[in-house]
């Protein structure tokens, strides 16, 4: 959701120094959209605390009662905040779930998805999703005011990072209503400290910063690294193969 300026950062200190920079943008993007995907699932049908009834020795066939039932990507509306290379490919995944997708990105190439305010994407989906960076401009994106905007019920998913978040603020949702469950794999700080809110709230599934890690993933980066040292003694930095960008990566940076 905003230029990387981290990045940039490294590239200028990289040519400062005579250093060759490469990035290997996209390498986590299938696993970390694939564990977003999992973490609204699991949030929508209240998976873990179902999980914990059986293996307590419970049938409950009262989780059948409408008050108690789970709710259905199909024709639900998921937010996604952050249209880069994760949020573009959790928005195919979402609608192969015949969801309705809508973004809010005002660094990305709009489409006949995108909305123009982040109060109307928050009005109107049931499912918000972050997928932004983390600046000034984005810390405590979602906090009481924003949460208050989102149909009561709501699911929140963070995978992005856990600044963007007033936990604080999505606790105190979750133990009223309006947020009728959470699912996150990032936070701020970072690991959760014990006796934190978050970890005893209710209808929340919570993982430890791990969408990224697949084997795929690290396969991915190594074959990324690689073709970015080729490409740079070749002279030709800007491209990857098509078998790259058929894993989801546009292209290559080094800088000189």
């Amino acid at each position: 959701m905003h230029p990387g300026r981290a990045g940039q950062r490294q590239r200028r200190g990289g040519r400062q120094a005579g250093i060759a920079v490469c990035a290997t943008p996209g390498r986590n993007a299938p696993a970390a959209a694939e564990h977003a995907i999992a973490l609204t699932l699991a949030a929508l049908r209240r998976i873990p605390s179902v999980d914990a009834t059986v293996r307590g020795g419970e049938w409950r066939s009262d989780l059948y009662a409408l008050s108690a039932a789970g709710h259905e990507l199909a024709g639900t509306t998921v937010g996604l905040i952050g249209y880069g290379a994760i949020g573009a490919r959790v928005a195919r995944i979402l609608r192969a779930f015949d969801a309705s997708v809508v973004v809010y990105d005002p660094y990305a190439t709009a489409d006949a998805s995108f909305v123009s305010t982040l109060d109307e994407l928050l009005s109107r989906s049931f499912v918000v999703s972050l997928h932004a960076r983390l600046t000034p401009e984005t810390r405590h994106l979602i906090d009481a005011a924003a949460v208050a905007r989102m149909p009561h019920g709501a699911v929140l998913v963070n995978t992005a990072r856990g600044g963007l978040v007033d936990y604080d603020a999505v606790v105190d949702a979750l133990e009223s209503g309006q947020l009728g469950a959470a699912a996150f794999d990032v936070y701020d700080p970072e690991p959760i400290p014990p006796g934190a809110r978050l970890l005893s709230a209710p209808n929340v599934v919570l993982t430890p910063h791990l969408a990224g890690a697949t084997v795929q993933t690290a396969e991915r980066a190594a074959s990324l690294a690689a073709a970015a040292v080729a490409a740079y003694r070749a002279g030709a930095p800007s491209q990857v193969s098509s078998t790259l960008r058929d894993q989801g990566v546009l292209q290559v940076v080094i800088a000189t």
